[in-house]
């Protein structure tokens, strides 16, 4: 959907669209359009009883005196800020998708935030349709385009085509990539996939099986060693600026099935987004190189399939990482943590960034903690972590935080090897997985986010449809806006 801005004025045909304060107020181009109505959008207000609260919505059809095909009342509260204008931006969108009206115009006469209703509109038009072939046409969306009339419509285009639109295009890149089945997207056609960064001048490079082999990312080949798809590493730079990069590090498990510690069947199919965190990654740098950020960011994703096969990587096996430390493997659906643990110290030794944050749909236990409102967050450093945490209260993909202590990593220990990879019980499972990756990181200010409740969702939201949300690509971007470029 094209999202474009002009000056206030009522449009000649498609739907109007018009806000309303709290109380049912209409000012403005509202008032004049009830006026031109002989007062039937006052009429419908009253015997609906919608008094402009907070996204509430009322569609009256085809009102005489006007040349609109439909006019949408949308309620916009007392107290209006970026994070409700986005929602109604989405929520507007989600109203008239399926319509009928190709095209809308909103009457936004609330200066300094059109550019923030067209994110929030096009972020809700994402779909992924691309193996649907039989789908009815009542259930197709035909909204092709949203005019903001707006006072500041200058200002407002040129923030959005700077800034939101780039924002708008990586977190439907990052949502692309996670609704992909498994077998369409693994880590070959993945890495391939990525190459598209560097038409916004993202630097790509692709480590293949004998390049981790020779650099013995021994942890990341255990865990794609059951498949016949072959493991890639893809690190992508933009270098916006002098200095110590801040690094991002993404799990790419295109499909999980546990491995050898297969994971049961029901829901076995939801796996194939086990690479979200690898997602908000490459969508961030997507964002950040598409709005020419004046940073240094270095992404790192480790690509692999985890498959139980005659070749799978057994549990009870010892393993060598990267950094030298070794890893009993006692069960084999914890291998995002020995991904991640080769891509950690790897980064670290050969980037030397001011800062890493790792993202990973990592453990289950999340989801029993928090749900599917938030993120975790675990950090060895303060400060990044209140930056994270800043950053996710701002785009609203919220985090929060977990402990980390060595009563916990005392759960890791083995009897033959440096580290287990997953606790001596049940108990605390994220956190003795955070702990598990502290040991790859050394004194580098270190964050940890599991994604594992927020890469996906079976609940639509104002912004967010059904299915691969792109959680991360905004606040890692944000927290570049804020760390890097603040």
């Amino acid at each position: 959907m094209k999202v474009s801005f002009a000056t206030p004025a009522l449009p000649p045909s498609g739907a109007l669209v018009l806000t309303v304060v709290k109380g049912g107020a209409l000012e403005g181009l509202a008032a004049e359009a009830d006026a031109a109505a002989s007062g039937a959008l006052s009429r419908a207000m009253a015997a609906s009883r919608f008094h402009g609260e907070a996204k509430a919505t009322l569609e009256v059809m085809v009102p005489f005196g006007l040349d609109a095909e439909r006019v949408l009342l949308v309620g916009v509260g007392d107290e209006l800020d970026g994070r409700l204008a986005e929602d109604l931006g989405g929520t507007i969108y989600s109203v008239l998708a399926r319509s009928g009206s190709e095209s809308a115009t909103l009457v936004w006469p609330q200066a300094g935030s059109a550019d923030v209703v067209g994110l929030g509109a096009a972020l809700a038009a994402y779909r992924f349709d691309k193996y649907r072939t039989q789908l009815k046409d009542k259930d197709k969306p035909v909204l092709a385009e949203l005019v903001i009339a707006t006072p500041d419509a200058d200002a407002a285009r040129r923030s959005y085509e700077e800034d939101g639109a780039k924002i708008v295009e990586a977190v439907k890149f990052a949502r692309d990539f996670v609704s992909e089945p498994g077998n369409v997207l693994y880590p070959e056609t993945y890495a391939e996939g990525l190459r598209e960064l560097e038409a916004v001048g993202v630097s790509v490079e692709v480590f293949d099986r004998a390049a981790l082999e020779e650099l013995k990312m021994a942890t990341l080949l255990g865990v794609a060693q059951g498949s016949a798809r072959e493991a890639r590493v893809v690190v992508m730079r933009w270098q916006g600026a002098e200095g110590p990069p801040i690094a991002l590090v993404g799990k790419g498990v295109t499909f999980d099935t546990g491995g050898i510690s297969i994971k049961p069947s029901g829901g076995m199919e939801e796996m194939k987004w086990d690479m979200g965190g690898s997602a908000a990654v490459v969508g961030a740098m997507k964002a950040i190189a598409g709005r020419k950020a004046a940073a240094n960011v270095v992404g790192i994703v480790g690509l692999v399939e985890n498959m139980p096969s005659s070749t799978a990587q057994r549990p009870g096996d010892v393993v060598a990482s990267y950094s030298g430390q070794t890893v009993e493997v006692i069960n084999t659906d914890a291998e995002g943590r020995l991904v991640l643990a080769d891509l950690l110290a790897y980064v670290i030794e050969v980037y030397k960034p001011r800062a890493v944050v790792d993202l990973a749909t990592l453990t289950g236990a999340i989801v029993m903690a928090l749900a599917h409102e938030y993120a975790g967050i675990f950090s060895n450093d303060e400060a990044l972590a209140q930056s994270l945490l800043a950053a996710g209260d701002a785009v609203d993909e919220k985090l929060w935080r977990f402990p980390l202590h060595d009563a916990y990593d005392k759960m890791l220990e083995s009897p033959i090897a440096d580290m287990r990879n997953i606790g001596s019980s049940r108990e605390a499972g994220a956190i003795t997985a955070a702990q598990f990756l502290k040991r790859f990181v050394g004194e580098t200010p270190w964050a940890h986010l599991d994604i594992a409740g927020t890469a996906w969702t079976d609940k639509a939201r104002p912004t967010v449809p059904k299915g691969a949300t792109g959680y991360g690509v905004r606040l890692l971007d944000r927290l570049v806006r804020d760390v890097c470029e603040s």
